[in-house]
């Protein structure tokens, strides 16, 4: 099958990332799937239009997916701006987009009630990622199910689309299918909301072991002495250590909280040596990479040049059966 997810370069990877997204991108590729994996550049420019940032987030989402595991010879890894035919079916699926489906996209009305400034980039974005999904001929896009009506409406621009200028022998665009992610975990930040750049409540996966630890003492936790029983249920950090720890650790932990004389301090050391654990070796490929800012943009480049052939493919279908004449 036919995978196909982004990511926009806004910031540092984070524990969330790693849990809510790149574990399972890595799982897929590893299970042998024709995997299709971007940074969204494009999407970026709804918010940050610093040049030089967008090209360090880019550059730090390339090394750090690549020491992560995303490995580019099993799997098409690129940057959605060096396929520009992503562009122009946006356009296409555009003047079918009815105004109303874009109306009723709650992650819009969700950014702008965060403060982002509104602009049609912003507005019509879900038009822009159908395309990006679409263009691939994807089969199915890992979503959380908090996503699917992403998917939703690729589906229903897609549909519309093969409608429009296709036919039910001859679609013109392949309809993907959400594929939901079901071991997605939920990651608390430091103050107990989703672990989210925009909360600032991040653990980032390739801060230093020192910085580590000094956000993990920062994990908001209750006034019980260290004296007292603890509920884990209710502990931030509690929730952080079931996703590293062994399932025989948690509950002697849990044990622990429940007994009295364990205090979140014990707990939140715990939490960030094992952290620093889990991803000492990719922090170690990220620095290597990262010192190799070349080979990067290679691998990218790659990545757009296999990207831009199934892109190319797929446009030329959608040129013909619209009428546009393009000589080449």
């Amino acid at each position: 099958m036919r995978i196909l997810s982004g990511i926009q370069p806004s910031g540092q990877l984070h524990l969330g990332n790693w849990f809510g997204a790149i574990r399972q991108f890595v799982k897929l590729q590893e299970a042998g799937h024709e995997c299709f994996y971007f940074i969204a550049s494009y999407h970026a420019l709804t918010s940050l239009r610093n040049a030089s940032d967008l090209e360090r987030a880019t550059m730090h989402l390339a090394c750090g997916y690549l020491a992560l595991g995303i490995d580019p010879a099993r799997s098409v890894f690129f940057v959605q701006s060096d396929v520009p035919q992503v562009t122009e079916l946006c356009w296409v699926l555009n003047c079918v987009c009815p105004v109303g489906l874009m109306e009723r996209g709650t992650s819009y009305k969700d950014k702008v009630a965060r403060g982002l400034s509104p602009n049609m980039g912003l507005f019509g974005y879900p038009v822009l990622q159908a395309a990006d999904i679409v263009i691939y001929d994807a089969n199915l896009v890992p979503v959380g199910a908090d996503q699917k009506q992403h998917i939703e409406m690729t589906r229903d621009l897609a549909e519309k689309l093969n409608r429009e200028v296709g036919t039910e022998e001859r679609p013109v665009l392949v309809v993907p299918e959400p594929y939901i992610l079901e071991e997605v975990a939920v990651v608390p930040g430091i103050d107990g909301q989703k672990m989210s750049k925009s909360y600032d409540n991040t653990i980032e996966v390739f801060a230093t072991p020192k910085e580590t630890g000094k956000r993990v003492m920062q994990i908001v936790t209750d006034s019980t002495p260290l004296e007292a029983p603890k509920d884990p249920a209710k502990c931030n950090v509690f929730a952080l250590l079931k996703l590293f720890a062994t399932p025989e650790e948690t509950a002697e932990i849990a044990d622990r909280y429940r007994a009295g004389g364990y205090g979140y301090g014990h707990a939140k050391k715990r939490l960030a040596e094992l952290i620093n654990d889990r991803f000492a070796d990719a922090r170690a490929r990220y620095a290597e990479y990262e010192a190799r800012p070349d080979h990067v943009r290679d691998v990218l480049r790659e990545g757009g040049r296999r990207a831009r052939e199934v892109a190319e493919a797929t446009m030329e279908r959608v040129r013909g059966a619209c009428g546009l004449m393009v000589n080449r």
